[in-house]
Formats: C-alpha cells, sequence, structure tokens
C-alpha cells in the first residue's frame, strides 16, 4: 500500500529545464529584462489613464483592466521562471504549484472576458452610437467589471477544488510551470468528473468569450461596409487594436491548448517550451505596446506626461526630409 506522501507528493518537479551552464545568466538577464518591461510599460498605461480625466471612458478603462490583469498573470508566473533558471533542482512545493495555477488560470480567463467585453463596447459605440451613453454607464461599466473579475475566480477555484483532492501518483510535471491538466494525469483514481468539468470551463471561460467577440466584430465589419469611407476609417482606427490583442491572444490561447489535450511528454521538448512561453510573455507585453502606441489619445497623454513635447517629432520629421 503506498504511503500518503507518495499518493499527495509534497513537492512537484518541473522536467522541462536543461542545464545551459553559464549560458543560465544570459537568458536570466534577458528573462527579467523582459519582465521589467511588462512591469514598466502596464503600470504606465495604468497611471496614465488613472490620473488623465478624459480618459476616464468604458473603453480606456478597460484597456487598465487588461494592465492591471497581465500585471496579476506576470506576477504568477515570471518570479518563479526566474528563480527556476538559476536553479539546479526545479522544485515546486505543492501549496504554491497549485497557487500558480489558479493566478495563471484566472489571468487567462480575465484576460478572454475582458476582450469580450471591449468587443461589446465598441459594437455599441460604433453601430449603436446614440445609445452609447445610456448602454455604458458608470454601473453598467463597474458590473462588467466585476463579472470579469469575480466568474474566472469562482470557475478556476471550483476546477482547482477538484484537482487538489486527487490522490497523485507522482511528482514529476513535463511542464515550465504548474498546469491544472498535467497534475490530473498523475492521479492514481478515476478522474472523469475532472475531464467533464474542465472540457466545459473551456467552453464557457474560452470558447464562448471567442465567439462572441468573433461574432461582434463581424457585426461591426458588416455595419462599416454600409457605412463612408470616413466612418470606417474612424472606426478601424478605434477596432485594429483590439482586434491585434485578440488575435494575439487567441493564438496564445490555442498553445497552451494544444499543450494541455495532447500528451507533452511526446512532443520535442523545444517546440513545448517556446508554445510555454509565447502563452505567458507576448500577451502581457503586447497590450501595452498596442494600446500606447495605436491610440493617439492615450499615446498624447503620455508623451505629456514624460514632457515629450511634439517639436521634437517634428523637428525629427523635417530633418528626415531633408535627407
Amino acid at each position: 500500500m503506498k504511503s500518503n506522501n507518495s499518493l499527495n507528493p509534497l513537492y512537484f518537479q518541473f522536467t522541462l529545464f536543461a542545464d545551459f551552464g553559464p549560458l543560465r545568466y544570459l537568458f536570466f538577464s534577458l528573462c527579467l529584462l523582459l519582465y521589467m518591461t511588462i512591469v514598466s510599460a502596464n503600470i504606465v498605461i495604468i497611471l496614465t489613464v488613472c490620473l488623465e480625466k478624459s480618459l476616464h471612458q468604458p473603453m480606456y478603462i478597460f484597456i487598465c483592466c487588461l494592465s492591471f490583469n497581465s500585471l496579476y498573470g506576470s506576477a504568477g508566473f515570471f518570479p518563479r521562471f526566474l528563480m527556476d533558471i538559476l536553479s539546479d533542482t526545479h522544485l515546486i512545493s505543492r501549496p504554491l504549484c497549485f497557487i500558480q495555477i489558479y493566478v495563471i488560470y484566472t489571468y487567462a480567463s480575465c484576460e478572454l472576458t475582458i476582450l469580450g467585453i471591449m468587443a461589446y463596447d465598441r459594437f455599441v459605440a460604433i453601430c449603436q452610437p446614440l445609445h452609447y451613453h445610456s448602454k455604458m454607464t458608470f454601473k453598467m461599466v463597474t458590473h462588467l467589471v466585476i463579472f470579469a473579475v469575480l466568474y474566472p475566480a469562482f470557475a478556476v477555484g471550483f476546477m482547482l477544488y477538484l484537482t487538489v483532492r486527487l490522490p497523485l501518483c507522482g511528482n514529476k510535471l513535463n511542464r515550465i510551470f504548474c498546469s491544472n491538466w498535467p497534475l490530473v494525469l498523475l492521479s492514481c483514481v478515476d478522474t472523469t468528473l475532472n475531464n467533464i468539468v474542465g472540457q466545459s470551463l473551456v467552453i464557457t471561460i474560452i470558447f464562448i468569450p471567442l465567439f462572441f467577440v468573433l461574432y461582434t466584430y463581424l457585426r461591426i465589419l458588416l455595419v462599416c461596409r454600409r457605412s463612408s469611407s470616413e466612418f470606417r476609417g474612424k472606426a478601424l482606427q478605434t477596432c485594429l487594436p483590439h482586434i491585434i490583442t485578440f488575435m494575439t491572444y487567441s493564438l496564445s490561447i490555442f498553445c497552451e491548448l494544444s499543450l494541455t489535450r495532447f500528451e507533452a511528454d511526446k512532443m520535442n521538448p523545444i517546440i513545448t517550451v517556446v508554445l510555454s512561453l509565447e502563452y505567458l510573455m507576448i500577451p502581457p507585453i503586447n497590450n501595452p505596446l498596442v494600446y500606447g502606441l495605436s491610440l493617439p489619445q492615450i499615446k498624447g497623454v503620455i508623451f505629456r506626461f514624460f514632457k515629450i513635447p511634439n517639436s521634437c517629432f517634428q523637428t525629427f520629421s523635417h530633418t528626415v526630409k531633408e535627407t
């Protein structure tokens, strides 16, 4: 009969980390630089929206929520990942592993929910402009933000509860961070309930928001086709950053689902690592860059906060033309 510790291991081991010798310090420095960039860029977006009264509008509030969520998700991955790069053992305690799963999964679910809310906001603004202020009130925005936070928190919490109660017959995870399904696969008992709940949550917190965003932008596209070229230009200017963010995150979700549902131990380790890193590194840095550079309202406020005068850019443009 197996002991309690063998059924409930105190530690899990990440098996995808390789010994790169002195190169580990280079990888650590690059990842630390990326993490600092993610933190700095998202804090700039948050401060810009919070301090500038002209940006206290639904669209910018949702962008601010995306940046908060990026900080939250990055905090659940990067500190532990940076430690593992320099470590020789790559062990994580059972409680910390489940905490990491909870943070990463709620981050992913919140991201998609907020993107769905932003798509609805753009739909109302473009397709029903006369009703925008009556529909997207402060109360409505507050309720949407609360829903984007609470539903993933309870849904992921229930899924994780079902995983925590499972007796596990191993402690080796073929990943670079803790993930729910690889832990379920270590179980010594039947996991049909976990599989059903997991599939249901994938549908409700991933595929439904994805299809809702696609449907919303399709409606916007149909409205734009029947409108003037000036109207289409303005609509594209406001929707393009959201579309870029949505496509980037959709690709990230596809990568994570591919790793989750396929046997990662039979895949090329390099592919597994790349897909895992893409899922957790690209969206947090993509969001502030896209919104900070694409939306003139946010970009203008950032330039003003950093006291970058427009004359500098005009002088630079004039110099380029002369050369």
